[in-house]
C-alpha cells in the first residue's frame, strides 16, 4: 500500500512538471513535426542577404510553434564598425512593444476589483476631469480653441487608443504642437522628469477628438503606466518587475538596463537622404540610443522598455496560454481572452481592430495575406515586430535596430517563409 502511494505521488509529481514543462519555452531550439526545419533555413539566406545590400546591419528571428522554440538566429551584425557579431540574445530598445506589456499590468490590477475599464481616468488623475477638445489650433503661436468633451476619458479608451490623446513629435502636428509646448514627454528615451506630473499636465490639454469616436496613436500607455503606479503604490519598474517579469522568468526585460548588460545592445541605426543606413547620432530627433543604460526614475509605459527576442516570445506564449506560464496563472484566462478581443466598434470588416493592448488581424485581411484572423501584433519605433498566432498556437518576433528602413518588407517575406513552412 505503502509503494501505491508513493508511486502515485511520484506520477503526480511528474504528471505536473510534465505540464509545468509543456507551458514553456524551452530556450534550446528543437524541431516541430507541424512546421518544415528546413525549410525555415530560407530565412538566413533572406535576411544575409538584406545585410550583404546594406538594407539593414543586423537582426534576430524567433519563432516558437507549440510552446516550443523551432527557430533562433541572430544575424548580421549589431555593430557594423567594429563588425561585432550579432548575440543571439541581444537586447533590443523594444520602444512600442512596451505597451502590451503595461496593458497587462493595468489588467493584473483590473482583476482585483481595483477599478473597471470604463471608469473614467478623472477618478485617479483629476486633472482628466471635464476635459476639451480643440477645434481650431494656430501653429504660428500654438493657441487653440476647443468644444467640450461630450464624456470623460475612460481606462478602456486607454487601452484602445481611442482617447483622443496624440503623441509628442511623432503625432499629429497640431497636437504635437500644443504638447512641446507644454513640455509633454513622448517617452521615447531619457526624460528627467516626474511621471504624474508629466500626466496630470497633459490631462489640462485638450484632446485631439471626442472620446471613443475615433483610433489615435498616442501617450495613452504613459498614463496607464502612470494609473498602475497609483493604484498599486509603487513605481511601474518595480510593479512590472514583481508581478511579471520574475514569475515569467523574464530576466532580460528592463527600463533601466545593468551596466553588465550594456554589450549586449546593438547599435542604433537610421538612413541619410540617399537611404544610406548610418549611425544615430546622440541628438537625432532628440532620443540618445543610450538611454536604456541612464539611470532614471521617469518609466514610460510606452516605450520605455528594453528585452530581448526570448524574453518577448515567453510574454506572448503566455497569452496564447491564456495567462498562464511557468506554473503561474499571471492573469485569469477570460482575462487573457478579452486581452485579445476586438474592441473598436468604428472599425470596418475590412480594417484590422485593436484589442485591449494589441492590433488584431481582421477576416478581411486574413484573406488577403497568410497570417490568420485573430492575431495580435505590434512593433517599436526602432524597428521591432511581432505577432502571435492563436489558430497556429505561433510566436513570432523580427527585431532589428533601424528606423526608417526602405526596406522594411523584409517582415513580410519571412512571414510568407513560416507560413509556407506549416504543415498539419
Amino acid at each position: 500500500m505503502k509503494f501505491q502511494k508513493k508511486l502515485a505521488a511520484l506520477f503526480i509529481v511528474f504528471f505536473v512538471s510534465v505540464q509545468i514543462n509543456a507551458q514553456t519555452l524551452s530556450y534550446e531550439v528543437k524541431t516541430n513535426p507541424h512546421i518544415d526545419s528546413k525549410k525555415l533555413v530560407q530565412i538566413d539566406a533572406l535576411v544575409n542577404d538584406y545585410i550583404a545590400k546594406h538594407w539593414i546591419n543586423g537582426a534576430t528571428v524567433l519563432i516558437a510553434k507549440n510552446n516550443q522554440i523551432v527557430y533562433h538566429k541572430a544575424l548580421g551584425y549589431a555593430n557594423l564598425t567594429s563588425k561585432k557579431a550579432m548575440p543571439e540574445n541581444a537586447i533590443y530598445r523594444i520602444m512600442s512593444q512596451s505597451k502590451a506589456i503595461t496593458s497587462l499590468a493595468v489588467l493584473q490590477l483590473f482583476e482585483q476589483g481595483k477599478f473597471d475599464l470604463d471608469d473614467p481616468i478623472g477618478n485617479f488623475i483629476p486633472s482628466f476631469k471635464n476635459q476639451k477638445v480643440v477645434e481650431n489650433v494656430n501653429l504660428s503661436d500654438t493657441t487653440f480653441t476647443t468644444v467640450p468633451a461630450k464624456r470623460q476619458v475612460t481606462i478602456r479608451d486607454l487601452l484602445t487608443h481611442s482617447s483622443g490623446i496624440d503623441y509628442t513629435d511623432i503625432g499629429s502636428r497640431k497636437m504635437s504642437a500644443i504638447y512641446n509646448k507644454a513640455e509633454i514627454p513622448s517617452g521615447l528615451g531619457y526624460f528627467n522628469a516626474s511621471l504624474l506630473e508629466k500626466m496630470t499636465a497633459l490631462g489640462n490639454l485638450p484632446l485631439a477628438h471626442q472620446p471613443g469616436e475615433k483610433f489615435t496613436y498616442g501617450l495613452n500607455s504613459d498614463i496607464l503606466g502612470c494609473l498602475v503606479e497609483i493604484i498599486s503604490g509603487m513605481s511601474l519598474e518595480t510593479y512590472c518587475q514583481k508581478n511579471i517579469f520574475d514569475p515569467l522568468g523574464m530576466k532580460d526585460t528592463y527600463f533601466n538596463v545593468p551596466e553588465n548588460k550594456a554589450s549586449r545592445m546593438p547599435n542604433v541605426y537610421t538612413e541619410n537622404e540617399q537611404h544610406e543606413v548610418i549611425d544615430w547620432a546622440p541628438t537625432f530627433r532628440k532620443i540618445n540610443p543610450n538611454y536604456p543604460l541612464m539611470k532614471k526614475t521617469y518609466f514610460s509605459g510606452g516605450a520605455g522598455l528594453s528585452s530581448t527576442a526570448y524574453d518577448y516570445a515567453i510574454f506572448l506564449q503566455m497569452i496564447l496560454n491564456k495567462g498562464r506560464y511557468n506554473g503561474r496563472q499571471i492573469i485569469s484566462p477570460r482575462t487573457a481572452e478579452l486581452m485579445v478581443s476586438p474592441q473598436l466598434n468604428f472599425r470596418k470588416p475590412e480594417e484590422d481592430n485593436f484589442s485591449l493592448g494589441f492590433s488584431l488581424t481582421s477576416e478581411k485581411k486574413a484573406n488577403l495575406n497568410l497570417r490568420n484572423a485573430g492575431s495580435f501584433s505590434w512593433g517599436g519605433y526602432y524597428g521591432t515586430n511581432y505577432w502571435a498566432d492563436p489558430r497556429e498556437n505561433l510566436v513570432v518576433l523580427i527585431m532589428t535596430q533601424q528606423t526608417p528602413n526602405s526596406h522594411s518588407e523584409l517582415k513580410n517575406k519571412i512571414e510568407n517563409i513560416i507560413y509556407g513552412s506549416l504543415s498539419k
